[in-house]
């Protein structure tokens, strides 16, 4: 049973005397009897349209987004029928500003559990999601309970489910917090995407070290620029509840945010890198088939970090993880003996290998940015011809498409596009916009397990495949349909053959 929120108890006689309520929902299908239905006017579906069903549905308390000129908490005058009857079973509370507020209110309904556990936001257009699995990992490999909440999914750490977006909704990620604390977790890595910090998702979190990893194009279908991109990204360090801040020197916009930002902590793989902020750096790397030895310096010391992550991008994702764990007070000799149990994640540079065939690297990368720094990755452990096969998600920013194939063509010795999730677009469409980026023409196979097992028949031993742009998915989207495909499946099995 959940209590309810203070700041409401004086709205009228009939609220004060509900002392509880069982959950918090923003889908009125999921209202059950005792429950609290929240009605948002959304991007694409007015909940507000829904608060009769709720109530019939058994709601005991509807709170409900105010028009724009509406300044104070009142009971909503468009539902007098329940508010003005005294012994009606629900009351409708229309709220100003409710988005902004909503986070604080799902807060107070869950008990206030960021305030309960360590808890870490990740933001940034790659990384967010291998830098999050890295804290989980190292803060577990010290003896800690840890959960996440991203891309791959919510839970605690090994046993995730399934999320549908990186940042839930605000009531989902108070209860997803609520719900580690009391499975034991002293410890969440969250990953904040761009459109979770500009719809205040996140807004009244408790974050005790929030992280920028870099960033470049992605999501303009959204926020129409970058510049607006941006400054969504720095509201996390900007205008949330921060302690400890960890940004990343060598990406342009860390560079910029550090200017602003005295306190926090600077991370860079440039040896040559001199600061006035508390610093991580890396003075020397060297890759091998098996990962990465990283020689550093700190305002915490100096040693040296074995990695079995793959790529240069990877020795930046680990470095930020090790800053924050750092900046936390966590030792730097515990740190710098368990960095070699560390494991990469699933869909993120996941090398496939098999006797006398090609390797084969299975990445997450769909912005052009990540594109090129997954081949540049693949590059180091590349001794024959470097494969690229890709594709660009439909319904999406078809700005990036021609960039990406522009990236594949420069950086690799053999290109396949293909399909990635169409989703409700035009295959041939999306491919159209991709072959604008090629300057000379180049495999175009549509079917995606056929593009898979066309490049592992093509290779050699000694050559690298890069699959990008599905990483963890074990899915494609075509037309409205999910159908299940996974990268890592198809490779093995020709690689299997």
């Amino acid at each position: 049973m959940k209590r309810l929120l203070p700041f409401l108890t004086e709205l009228d006689a009939w609220v004060e005397e509900l002392t509880e309520l069982n959950q918090m929902t923003l889908d009125s299908r999921q209202v059950q009897k005792g429950d609290l239905f929240v009605a948002l006017k959304g991007h694409q579906v007015d909940g507000r349209k829904f608060i009769e069903k709720a109530i019939e549905q058994g709601a005991s308390l509807v709170l409900s987004e105010a028009e724009t000129d509406q300044t104070e908490i009142e009971l909503d005058p468009k539902f007098a029928k329940f508010n003005l009857d005294r012994t009606a079973c629900c009351k409708v509370v229309s709220v100003p500003a409710f988005p902004k507020l909503l986070s604080e209110i799902a807060g107070e309904f869950y008990g206030n559990p960021s305030q309960k556990l360590v808890l870490a936001g990740i933001t940034g257009t790659n990384g967010k999601t291998t830098t999050a699995q890295l804290l989980a990992q190292w803060r577990n490999l010290l003896g800690g309970k840890s959960a996440v909440m991203g891309t791959i999914g919510n839970g605690l750490y090994g046993k995730v489910q399934e999320a549908v977006n990186t940042t839930g909704s605000a009531i989902e990620i108070q209860r997803n917090l609520a719900d580690f604390v009391e499975l034991g977790a002293d410890f969440c890595a969250m990953e904040v995407s761009s459109h979770g910090l500009a719809q205040f998702r996140a807004e009244a979190l408790a974050f005790d070290v929030a992280m920028f990893t870099n960033l470049s194009r992605d999501h303009l279908d959204y926020h129409n620029t970058m510049e607006e991109y941006a400054e969504a990204k720095f509201r996390l360090f900007s205008e949330l509840n921060t302690q400890v801040q960890v940004i990343n020197a060598d990406d342009e916009i860390g560079a910029e945010w550090l200017k602003k930002l005295p306190n926090a902590v600077a991370v860079s793989t440039n040896p040559n890198f001199a600061s006035q902020h508390r610093f991580v750096k890396a003075t020397n790397v060297s890759f091998t088939l098996q990962g990465a030895t990283i020689q550093f310096e700190s305002s915490w010391g100096n040693g040296e970090l074995n990695s079995r992550l793959i790529g240069a991008f990877n020795v930046s994702n680990l470095l930020t993880a090790f800053a924050g764990l750092l900046a936390l007070g966590v030792e730097i000799n515990e740190l710098v003996k368990t960095a070699p149990q560390l494991v990469g994640v699933a869909g993120r540079m996941e090398c496939l290998t098999a006797t006398n065939k090609p390797m084969v690297i299975v990445d997450y990368a769909h912005t052009p940015d990540a594109l090129e720094k997954a081949l540049q990755a693949a590059r180091l452990h590349c001794e024959g011809e470097l494969y690229c096969i890709f594709g660009c998600g439909g319904d999406r920013d078809s700005g990036k498409r021609p960039l990406m194939a522009q990236i594949a063509e420069q950086l690799a010795d053999k290109v396949i596009a293909t399909d990635d999730n169409p989703r409700t677009e035009d295959n041939q469409k999306i491919m159209a916009d991709i072959v604008k980026g090629f300057a000379k023409p180049q495999q175009i196979i549509h079917n995606r397990e056929e593009a898979i097992k066309t490049a592992i028949a093509q290779a050699k031993e000694r050559d690298v495949i890069l699959i990008a742009g599905k990483g963890h998915e074990d899915y494609q989207i075509i037309g409205t349909e999910k159908l299940h495909f996974s990268d890592q499946e198809t490779a093995r099995k020709y690689l299997s053959e």
